[in-house]
């Protein structure tokens, strides 16, 4: 069976101001997020799940529904304040989206398949989803899942700090933990971060998680009882969100299963601030020339 790509698409960036997630960048006008769909058909997925919410469902069908049709198939999910709540109502004042794990969830009707999770407005490269496409199909297991590594240098921006979830692996190469690590940058040739914890200092080949994960559907069901959980604790909390690493957290220390970290030689890059912008397309441009991709990805 094929695996699924799940793209978490569901909201507008604080940071960067605008929908970024369907701004043009390619030479043809393509998305980031086209570039991470070619990879994976090429790679060998089968299916696209966007995860959204209901209000820009027709902004990406209009971007995306003739370019993929055909190629791939596609699915929308809607993530809703309401979406697999337990016997509960959306309390007064919430807003602010559940978090990440909450809109993977939002997927368990679609995907019945192990599956990768990416975010949207992120540049994963062709290697990520190679190597993704091969421990999905080959090693995923309800008692192991992966994440796919990025060297920490390759993640940085130049118009800012970034936060990176910092990981720390065993010696046979299973997550132990991810640390998030705050107001990072390059000063001096070295790689320091500024949220009061030590080392202030980072080694420049630190692997990071830019969220890109991949998943047995057991996940739903562990996701489902922590969701219930998380709501209980934190319904009177407007801003609590329940991400991604929660749940892989819980996932090794409770002695599920393990989580190898599947380095990649790729190189990320991404749009955190709008002065991100033109060195994201300058990249696309490079390697569009050096080809690695068409001028126009679905022509």
């Amino acid at each position: 069976m094929q695996p699924t790509l799940v793209i978490l698409a569901a909201g507008m960036a604080s940071r960067y101001g605008s929908l970024k997630q369907i701004q043009s960048f390619g030479p043809s006008g393509e998305t980031i997020m086209e570039y991470s769909i070619y990879d994976a058909i090429r790679a060998g997925f089968g299916k696209v799940v966007f995860i959204i919410r209901e209000e820009f469902v027709n902004d990406f069908k209009e971007v995306f529904g003739s370019k993929l049709d055909g190629k791939v198939a596609v699915d929308y999910v809607f993530q809703s304040l309401d979406a697999f709540l337990p016997d509960v109502t959306v309390p007064d004042g919430r807003t602010k989206p559940w978090g990440t794990a909450h809109a993977v969830l939002c997927a368990k009707n679609a995907v019945q398949e192990p599956f990768a999770v990416i975010n949207a407005d992120d540049f994963y490269g062709r290697d990520a989803f190679a190597k993704a496409y091969d421990f999905l199909t080959t090693a995923c297991s309800p008692d192991k899942y992966a994440i796919i590594g990025y060297e920490l240098l390759k993640t940085l921006s130049e118009h800012g700090t970034v936060n990176r979830g910092v990981c720390r692996v065993d010696a046979a190469g299973n997550l132990e933990s991810i640390a998030e690590r705050l107001n990072i940058a390059m000063k001096d040739g070295k790689i320091v971060c500024d949220d009061n914890q030590e080392p202030e200092e980072l080694p420049l080949d630190s692997s990071v998680s830019m969220n890109f994960w991949c998943f047995h559907p057991s996940v739903f069901s562990i996701s489902q009882e922590m969701f219930n959980d998380f709501v209980k604790k934190h319904y009177q909390e407007p801003k609590a969100e329940f991400f991604i690493p929660i749940v892989a957290d819980d996932f090794i220390k409770s002695g599920k299963g393990v989580i190898p970290v599947i380095q990649t030689s790729s190189s990320w890059f991404g749009v955190t601030y709008k002065e991100d912008a033109p060195s994201v397309q300058a990249s696309l441009d490079a390697l569009v020339a050096a080809g690695e991709y068409p001028n126009n990805l679905w022509q």
